[in-house]
């Protein structure tokens, strides 16, 4: 069974899996047995390939040419794979993985209403969004008589329009402009956090919220392409699947640093596996692919609890938490709000249709009548908070349009609010099963995602913005970050009013010093993650351990069972569907 693509609403099982064997050029998830298996390769030299057309002499069809990694896709023997792995021009072997899909409140705990106000929306700036399309005859996806939607196309399904519901949910988090609820007739407003960018619609995901890795690859291409056309400078990816592979050889991450480079923020969704204990980690080491790449913004969800401000928000226990498996990157970088986000309903859609009870009426009031309307539907999860950030960084563009990709990342993290309990619970809304979540920086980041502050930071960072690396020391029993020697957080202070981590190479993230700036993460002077702490032989929180003796990372490292992303929704209790933590939520 090929293991199911998860995008960032699904509850799957998401299990990392130790290295592959040394010189082995096949992902461990493509399978071998049955007469044909379609799949990615990756050349060190395409045009040799092209040339010799070996795969195509060992019975390969070429399905579709993926330039922007240097890859094909093939149908190919399944009897094939190890002479395909034998042959010297081939880097990487992967299977064509399926992948599935992953405001009222929102804007006011994000701060972007204040950004309005000073005429920050996003004008001028094109975001790309690759999900499962956008009903572009929505009316707060408008301008006057012409749609903010400027390009549409397909990759994979049939037609550009939104059948599923989710990317059209996405695009109003990113620019519902509320035209339809403005007016004193209406109770309600909705708005999305940049009301006035233009949106490029790359279709993905079909009517059940499923597509695949080529089809993703296919249409972050498009996008380099069309990024002079229509200035796109963000792309927004609420979609994802399990880590199988090394970032340096997963398919979806080469695509998505190809953007980063050419100069387009790429925002990803974390994933909705917070809750997921199946290792026996609490949900740590949970993150989906391509959100594992060092490079991206990668996103988890708040909830908001129906208030505007920001001093009772708690993380959504459901999202999902850092390091990634098998390359032990630091993630999320950031989380947002994204829990009962309400934002727009394509009308016909599959949730339009199936979750009836999340639509959303337009209330209007006028004397001697009143009457609903419905426009607009509620989700919840990271796919929700991802277009949040998707939005916030148009309007750092907007302001400035010379940034890039990696400044936008440092000033989104720097200005990120940090202000967190150690602990909070969140109670199932089905089950009735208590889940507690640490603020620690494999749960929330840098922090709160806090759009006027970051519109209000002047730095210009000339270091990339790569994320760490966190590396366990059993000798010591703490945990120290890797930084790449050209990344911006070095020895300078990025978050806080010191450096958060010491140097970042030699400095223990959470020993006795403080986590970010002047303030302590736990009180005491003992290390957060050393024996007898929170990640350690012994956990006074009652959280499997992680990294200590007999932990998952402990001196026989094995990652989960390396399944292959099949089972029961830790969630619901029910089967894996496309749609069990983004449609309940929390309460």
């Amino acid at each position: 069974m090929k293991t199911p693509l998860l995008i960032c609403l699904t509850a799957a099982l998401l299990t990392g899996a130790p290295a592959q064997a040394q010189n082995r050029k096949v992902a461990r998830d493509l399978k071998k047995n049955g007469a044909k298996v379609d799949a990615i390769i990756q050349f060190v030299n395409p045009a040799i390939e092209d040339a010799t057309n070996a795969v195509g002499k060992l019975g390969g069809k070429k399905k579709a040419d993926l330039k922007l990694i240097g890859a094909h896709l093939y149908e190919l023997p399944a009897a094939a794979i190890d002479l395909v792995d034998a042959n010297p021009n081939v880097r990487y072997v992967s299977p064509n993985r399926p992948v599935r899909k992953t405001m009222d409140y929102a804007q006011p705990s994000t701060g972007a209403a204040i950004a309005h106000s000073y005429g920050y929306t996003g004008e001028g700036v094109g975001v790309a969004v690759i999900d499962s399309g956008i009903n572009f005859f929505h009316g707060d996806l408008w301008e006057g008589m012409s749609s903010r939607v400027v390009y549409s196309e397909a990759f994979g399904p049939k037609g550009s329009f939104d059948e599923f519901g989710h990317g059209t949910h996405v695009a109003g988090i990113i620019g519902g402009n509320g035209a339809i609820t403005s007016g004193e007739q209406t109770t309600r407003d909705f708005y999305g956090i940049a009301p006035k960018v233009k949106l490029v619609n790359l279709r993905v995901l079909d009517s059940k919220g499923m597509g695949t890795d080529s089809d993703v690859i296919a249409a972050i291409d498009r996008a380099i392409q069309l990024k002079t056309q229509y200035n796109i400078r963000v792309i927004n990816l609420s979609l994802g699947r399990p880590v199988q592979e090394s970032y340096t050889e997963d398919p979806l991450c080469q695509a998505v640093e190809k953007a980063w480079k050419a100069g387009i923020v790429v925002v990803v969704a974390a994933g909705n596996e917070g809750r997921n204990d199946t290792a026996g980690t609490n949900g740590y080491a949970t993150i989906a692919s391509p959100g594992n790449d060092p490079y991206v913004i990668t996103v988890g969800a708040m909830k908001t609890v129906a208030t505007p401000g920001r001093a009772d928000d708690r993380v959504a226990s459901y999202s999902s938490k850092g390091p990634t498996p098998i390359d032990q990157i630091v993630k999320p970088d950031l989380v947002a709000p994204g829990n009962r986000v309400i934002s727009l309903a394509a009308a016909g859609s599959t949730l339009y249709n199936t979750y009836k009870s999340n639509l959303v009426a337009r209330s209007y009031f006028m004397p001697g009548m009143t009457g609903n309307s419905i426009y607009y539907f509620t989700l919840s999860g990271t796919s929700m908070a991802t277009p949040m950030v998707s939005g916030a960084a148009a309007l750092l563009i907007q302001k400035d349009p010379t940034l890039t990709p990696d400044q936008v990342k440092t000033r989104l993290m720097k200005t990120a609010t940090k202000d967190f309990p150690s602990y909070s619970t969140a109670i199932d809304p089905v089950t009735g099963q208590v889940y507690t979540s640490q603020y620690d920086i494999f749960t929330i980041g840098s922090g709160y995602l806090d759009v006027w502050s970051a519109l209000n930071n002047t730095e210009k960072s000339s270091r990339t913005a790569i994320s760490p690396k966190a590396r366990y020391n059993y000798s010591k029993s703490n945990v120290t970050l890797l930084c790449a020697e050209s990344a911006a957080w070095g020895t300078g202070a990025v978050w806080g009013t010191g450096a958060v981590w010491g140097t970042c190479a030699t400095g223990a993230v959470w020993g006795v010093g403080a986590v970010w700036g002047t303030r302590t993460f736990v009180s005491g002077t003992g290390a957060v993650w050393g024996t007898g702490a929170v990640w350690g032989v012994q956990t006074s929180s009652g959280f499997g351990a992680v990294w200590g003796v007999g932990a998952v990372w402990g001196t026989s490292a094995a990652w989960g069972t390396n399944g292959d992303g099949d089972g029961v929704s830790a969630f619901t209790g029910i089967g894996v569907g496309p749609v069990s933590v983004e449609i309940l939520g929390e309460n």
